[in-house]
């Protein structure tokens, strides 16, 4: 049997029961309202660094101004509003070059740059205020030479550094029987003709590795 409750412990409890109630329901609301609210947006007093920009790569143009000019190269001799005097020439096998109104200008060994200065000076006798622009339109001294057992022997032109291993490969690599212990390399010097002995067979092996120079222009590569 259930004991039965005075009147004031009745009240006490109906007090209490009230504010558990009470409570509850307060408690409810404030889980609601959590549950509800946006998470907080956090903002940093650091600068947030922005992400960088996109490297966008561009063709690398290829500087012509210090090229050494020699014979056999075309080239482009521009006077700005003189149309007439303005024309595309190739140096001669002696050098020189021969323009309307100032005659032969020698042109080999001097870069595109030198030579620009040369003309403008020798034209600015004889134009007023000449504004002249000399562009390479065409390297043709820059060539070597490969005979021989290669595969595609002939004339190569040169708008790269080349070794003399580059060189055999651009040609189709050795043919049947080629000696290839004993390339040879021949230079043209001013006084005489320089000849190097590249072996092929001791460079893979890893020797001589010095013997594999850079071509230049003029050379011949002879595989035997």
């Amino acid at each position: 049997m259930i004991p039965l409750l005075s009147r004031n412990s009745l009240v006490r409890y109906r007090l209490a029961l009230s504010l558990l109630v009470m409570l509850f329901l307060q408690t409810g609301k404030i889980a609601v309202a959590f549950a509800a609210a946006e998470p907080p947006v956090i903002v940093s007093s650091s600068p947030v660094a922005a992400e960088p920009p996109a490297i966008v790569n561009s063709p690398v143009a290829v500087a012509t101004g210090a090229y050494i000019i020699g014979p056999a190269d075309r080239l482009e001799v521009m006077l700005w509003k003189e149309q007439d005097l303005s024309r595309e020439i190739q140096v001669r096998v002696d050098g020189w070059i021969s323009l309307p109104l100032i005659g032969d200008v020698e042109a080999a060994g001097k870069t595109i740059d030198g030579l620009t200065k040369i003309v403008s000076e020798l034209y600015s006798k004889v134009v007023e205020d000449p504004s002249v622009t000399i562009i390479l339109r065409d390297g043709l001294s820059y060539r070597y030479y490969m005979i021989g057992k290669v595969k595609n022997p002939g004339e190569f032109k040169i708008d790269m550094p080349v070794t003399v291993l580059q060189a055999i490969a651009r040609s189709g690599g050795f043919a049947e029987w080629a000696k290839t212990d004993d390339v040879l390399l021949v230079r043209k010097r001013p006084d005489k003709q320089e000849i190097t002995h590249f072996d092929y067979d001791a460079f893979v092996k890893g020797k001589n590795l010095d013997k594999n120079i850079e071509i230049a222009p003029g050379d011949i590569i002879v595989v035997p």
